[in-house]
């Protein structure tokens, strides 16, 4: 096995999927102690690999199992560890695969340092996956790295039963901290010199379930933590923003005017088969309400295309509802089929090469509506938080409402937040600015 002059071990952290995987994986590797442990890049050669997955979609567990191929081949003595949402839906398949050594499911993975104090190989994965659906207890995340920005996980879990979704199988029900804990990491966060927090969860909107608080009033309590300059919200079911929530981001500089607001679809008969909580006059609404309180907000939504039952009149109405919404972009996905879930036992499969022609349409839909909402701010002022790497000689960051802006490299402006003036759009979506 590999090892350092002063005999630490090699560790790579590899995460696939959401940001609240990100926030995950952070807080499995703070606890591996730094004197043991040297934490290095993706692609180095380690002595052990920790990849925590993503099942969102099947595209999603194929790049899982690529992954763990990819990093047994590179380093065959190297100790395997699977963690995360697929190691808890498929632990069976992913322990099949020669040399993997462990498989920790949604609860294990926060007990890791405790399960592989063994480094050695084993002839057979060893597979720990526990049953995720009585109440569960909440497991505190936030990342931390050079980065700046962290994503804190403040809920896990779903009690939507969504048909075409595996994760209330894959993290159990709806679950959170009380207020008090959120703050303290919070703190926490702005003591290591964090400026934004990425609020994160499976459903943050539900966030106040176990503990009879809500997220309006987490957020009210946050903003006042010191050092913390700005708050995003990762995501949010549209009949869980309520007016007041919208209404208090408007009102405080900290929440930033950015909001991504998941929709699936903009047909009210798919959104029925969907089996989600809101048809998509309510979804308009909330678009509605933000602009109408803050017009430069950056909105985004999600979507999914071939749906099963997924008409072609269906999909012209989804794509005609989104073109007269001000939107900033579409996150596309193509229907993936989910072992288990109601829809995969849906008929009137949508064809492959008529859900790729439509996700075409979207994504080309939401190109051209991310370049309008750059036009309509040109010439605006922002304040940006630039990050501390250097990309082809620039340096890049966010504005509040989610435009990625670059600016010729600043060693001085890595981690601060800067006002600036927005010039012009680029190519590929970015856009130009001048200091302030």
């Amino acid at each position: 096995m590999l090892s350092t002059e002063t005999n630490k071990k090699k560790i790579v952290f590899h995460t696939l999927g959401c940001k609240l995987n990100f926030a995950e994986t952070s807080t499995m590797s703070r606890s591996f102690p730094p004197e043991k442990f040297e934490r290095v890049p993706a692609n180095a050669i380690a002595d052990i690999y920790v990849i925590n997955t993503c099942s969102v979609t099947d595209a999603a567990d194929r790049k899982c199992r690529q992954t763990i191929k990819k990093f047994i081949h590179r380093s065959p003595e190297a100790f395997i560890a699977v963690v995360g949402c697929y190691a808890q839906l498929n632990p069976n398949e992913i322990s099949s695969i020669p040399g993997v050594d462990l498989v920790l499911g949604t609860n294990e993975k926060f007990d890791i340092a405790g399960y592989i104090s063994n480094f050695r190989k084993k002839p057979v994965a060893e597979v720990h996956s526990c049953d995720v659906t009585g109440p569960g207890r909440f497991y505190q995340s936030s990342s931390v790295s050079d980065r700046t920005r962290s994503f804190l996980k403040v809920q896990d879990g779903c009690d939507y039963g969504c048909s075409y979704c595996t994760i209330p199988m894959a993290r159990g029900k709806s679950r959170n901290p009380d207020i008090n804990s959120v703050i303290k990491e919070a703190r926490s966060l702005a003591e290591k010199g964090l400026k934004e927090i990425v609020l994160t969860g499976v459903n943050i909107g539900d966030y106040g379930k176990t503990t009879g608080d809500s997220f309006e009033k987490l957020l009210r309590e946050l903003v006042k933590v010191d050092g913390i300059e700005r708050y995003r919200i990762s995501s949010i079911e549209p009949n869980l923003l309520t007016d007041s929530i919208i209404e208090f981001c408007e009102s405080n500089k900290k929440i930033l005017p950015h909001f991504h607001i998941p929709l699936q679809s903009g047909c009210n008969r798919i959104l029925g088969l969907m089996r989600r909580r809101y048809k998509r006059e309510v979804f308009a609404g909330r678009i509605e309400k933000i602009k109408d309180k803050m017009p430069l907000a950056g909105i985004g939504a999600d979507v999914i295309v071939g749906f099963p039952g997924e008409t072609e009149k269906d999909f012209e109405d989804t794509y005609s509802f989104l073109l007269n919404l001000p939107l900033s972009y579409l996150h596309v996905f193509t229907f993936s089929e989910r072992p288990g879930t109601e829809a995969a036992k849906l008929g009137n499969k949508v064809p492959q090469t008529e859900k790729v022609i439509r996700s075409k349409q979207l994504i080309t839909l939401s190109e051209k509506k991310h370049r309008e909402f750059c036009n309509m701010n040109i010439g605006s002022d922002a304040e940006v938080l630039f990050e501390k790497n250097k990309i082809e000689g620039m340096i890049t960051g966010f504005t509040g409402n989610y435009i990625k802006v670059a600016f010729p490299w600043q060693s001085k402006m890595a981690g601060k937040i800067v006002k600036v003036k927005l010039l012009d759009t680029l190519n590929d979506g970015r856009m130009t600015v001048e200091i302030i």
